[in-house]
This record gives structure tokens, C-alpha cells and sequence, in this order.
């Protein structure tokens, strides 16, 4: 039978924020309390097979986290602020639930779900939602797929052609681990407090990484490099940030088809395959 909860996430979060202090804007904290966005995250965001774990990551005081035990699958929730905690530990203490009191950047979920694949789903704190992606698409062996509420902004870097001023290393990375869809746009008037900026759904379905022979790390190691001055030739860019010559990032740039004089934005991922095979074959990088 699945579970109901006699209040709304607005009135659920207004009566626990009132035995355990309010959002902190250090932890960057905006809580769900729109149901109808609560339940799209959950319905368009995750796959309808519950048989895999799933993790939760910033749930605040539990707006999300009642609509996700609903599901009946094993769940952890992970959450940096002990007053939370506090609150999560008390509403929850009937359910399935795993309550950690950690730093998200520091979850290894092979620990949490062993060599099972989980889905990872969370309203991200928006001050770190860059190392939080980073650290969780390095453990893509652990997980089939994110569904992540972000900032609009972020959003659009992670679904980013390349030729535009949002396409990025974020992009880069995103989109060579992943399928992205952005499921949909959410309000501030969603959230309490309400926050300054526009946020967005942001589905991840994860896939093996498309590089053939060239590891992951070193096409992000040239994309670093080329983006690192962003208004500079890639000649100039590959050449300072992976310390070779302007002669031979000519030569590798020329036998990829990529003009020297063009910039890191407008090379797509295959663009950085090509360089890189032959920065490989070259020698020139390892």
C-alpha cells in the first residue's frame, strides 16, 4: 500500500522548520514545497522500476524524501546539516530509510550499494553543484542515471552545443558521460526561501564513456587545457596548458582538420577525440 502524508510539503516544511530553525543560506538551502513540482521530479525524473537503490542527496527537511519513499525501494538520503538531520530522523522514523549525516563530496556509493547501480536524485545545493556533479559522474559505474534540480544556468551549460558562450568543460563533461534531457523549469515561488535564480530538472542517463582507446581523463585533460583562456586560439591554449610546442600542436591540430587559430568553444567532442588520438599515437601525451 503506498504511504500518504496528510499535509502539504508547504505546510509539512513550515511545522518541522518550526521545531528546528530555518533554511541556511551558507548551505545554499531552498526547500521544495510545491507538490506538483515534487511530483514531476519523481514521476518524469525516475525510471518506474523500483528495484535499484536510490540516493537522495541535500533533502533539507524532507520535502522530496516523503514523495520518495512512496516508491518502496531502498533509499539512503544524505544530508550535511545536523539540524536536518535532526528533523529527517524524527519524521522518518517508520520508514525505510538510511539517514547519513555526511558531506555529499565525500560519498563513495560502492560502499553504500556494493556492485549494484543506483539512481542518485537531489535538489543540489547551487554553490556546489559543479564538484557534485564532477564527484558522482566519476562514480558512473555505481549509478544508471541523476535527476538533479540546478540552476537554469547550469542547466543550460550541461545541455550546451558547442559554438556558444555556455558551452563548456561542464558541457564537456556532462555530455561524454551522459544522455542529458532538462524535464522541465521551476519557479522560485517552488521553493522556501525563494531563491535569486530560475532552476531546472535535469535528467542524466549515464552510458559508457564513447572515447575508443582514449581515456576519459585525458580528453578532459586537453579540454582543461583548451578552455583555460577561453579568448585565445587553441594554438596558444593547447600549447601552454599541455606544455608543447606551437609546432607541434600545429601539426596535431592540422592532421585533426582543426584550424589553429579557432577557439576551445567552437570543437566538439569529437573534435577533442580526434586531437587526442593523435596527441596518443604522436607520443606527444601519454
Amino acid at each position: 500500500m503506498t504511504k500518504t502524508f496528510p499535509e502539504t510539503a508547504a505546510q509539512y516544511t513550515r511545522r518541522v522548520l518550526g521545531y528546528r530553525g530555518k533554511a541556511k543560506k551558507a548551505l545554499g538551502q531552498n526547500f521544495l514545497i510545491n507538490d506538483r513540482v515534487i511530483e514531476r521530479i519523481v514521476a518524469e525524473g525516475l525510471p518506474s522500476d523500483t528495484a535499484f537503490p536510490l540516493v537522495e542527496i541535500g533533502p533539507g527537511p524532507g520535502g522530496l524524501t516523503r514523495e520518495l519513499i512512496k516508491r518502496d525501494q531502498p533509499l539512503w538520503v544524505v544530508e550535511l546539516d545536523k539540524e536536518k538531520v535532526a528533523i529527517l530522523k524524527r519524521e522518518f522514523t517508520q520508514d525505510k530509510i538510511n539517514i547519513l549525516n555526511m558531506d555529499a563530496l565525500k560519498l563513495n556509493l560502492a560502499e553504500l550499494w556494493g556492485d549494484q547501480k543506483g539512481w542518485l536524485i537531489g535538489n543540489l545545493p547551487y554553490y556546489i553543484t559543479n564538484p557534485l556533479l564532477r564527484h558522482f559522474l566519476a562514480q558512473k559505474d555505481s549509478l544508471f542515471g541523476l535527476t538533479v534540480m540546478v540552476q537554469k544556468e547550469v542547466a543550460d551549460r550541461m545541455l550546451a552545443p558547442p559554438g556558444g558562450k555556455e558551452y563548456g568543460l561542464l558541457s564537456i563533461a556532462v555530455q561524454l558521460a551522459a544522455e542529458p534531457l532538462k524535464l522541465f523549469e521551476v519557479s522560485a515561488t517552488a521553493f522556501y526561501p525563494q531563491p535569486k535564480v530560475k532552476s531546472a530538472v535535469v535528467k542524466l542517463v549515464l552510458r559508457p564513456y564513447p572515447g575508443l582507446e582514449i581515456e576519459e581523463s585525458m580528453l578532459m585533460r586537453v579540454a582543461k587545457a583548451a578552455f583555460a583562456q577561453r579568448r585565445k586560439t587553441l594554438l596558444n591554449t593547447l600549447s601552454a596548458g599541455l606544455g608543447l610546442t606551437k609546432n607541434d600542436i600545429s601539426m596535431v591540430l592540422q592532421q585533426a582538420g582543426i584550424e589553429p587559430k579557432q577557439r576551445a568553444e567552437e570543437l566538439s567532442i569529437s573534435d577533442y577525440q580526434k586531437i587526442c588520438q593523435i596527441l596518443k599515437h604522436s607520443g606527444l601525451l601519454v
